[in-house]
C-alpha cells in the first residue's frame, strides 16, 4: 500500500459525491454503499492503518491526537483535502467547516465512538463547528474538506 494507492481509493470515492450537498441525505449514502463491511470502507481502512504503522500517515502529534494532512485539494480528489488523524479517548481542537466536513470514522480500539457516531460516515454541512471528540476507544478518522477549508477557533 502507498500513498498513491490511497489516492486513488479517495479519488474514486470523491468521483462519486462529486457536486452533493454536504448534508444528512449524502451521509444515508455513504453509509448505505460505502459504509461499514463494504469494499470501500475495508480498503480505506486497511490503507490507513498500514499508513500509520508506516509512518506516512498521522505523522504529527498534539494534544493526545495524531495527524497529518495527506492530500491537499487537487482536481483529482474533486477539490477536496484528506486528513487522517489518531485519537484515543480526546477531544480536540474546535473548529468550524465553512465548507463541511466529510469524515469516515474507523475504530481501531474498543468501542470508539466519534461524535457519538460509531463506524462509518459522518457528514458536516457548511458553517457547521464541533469539538472532534473520539469516546469509548481509539479510532482512525479520515476527513475530507472541500477546498481544505477549515478554521480553528481558540
Amino acid at each position: 500500500m502507498s500513498e498513491t494507492d490511497l489516492r486513488q481509493q479517495i479519488s474514486d470515492l470523491t468521483a462519486a459525491i462529486a457536486g452533493r450537498a454536504l448534508d444528512a441525505n449524502l451521509q444515508d449514502w455513504l453509509n448505505d454503499n460505502h459504509g461499514t463491511g463494504s469494499e470501500t470502507f475495508e480498503r480505506l481502512r486497511n490503507s490507513c492503518r498500514q499508513g500509520v504503522a508506516e509512518g506516512w500517515l498521522c505523522q504529527y502529534e498534539a494534544g493526545g491526537i495524531r495527524y497529518g494532512r495527506v492530500f491537499k485539494p487537487a482536481d483529482d480528489l474533486q477539490g477536496f483535502s484528506v486528513d487522517v488523524v489518531d485519537m484515543n479517548e480526546v477531544v480536540g481542537p474546535h473548529h468550524a467547516h465553512p465548507n463541511g466536513e466529510i469524515d469516515l470514522v474507523m475504530p481501531s480500539e474498543g468501542d470508539a465512538r466519534f461524535d457519538g457516531h460509531g463506524a462509518g460516515w459522518v457528514v458536516y454541512p457548511p458553517g457547521s463547528a464541533h469539538h472532534p471528540t473520539v469516546s469509548g476507544g481509539r479510532a482512525l478518522v479520515l476527513y475530507l474538506l472541500p477546498a481544505g477549508s477549515i478554521e480553528f477557533t481558540r
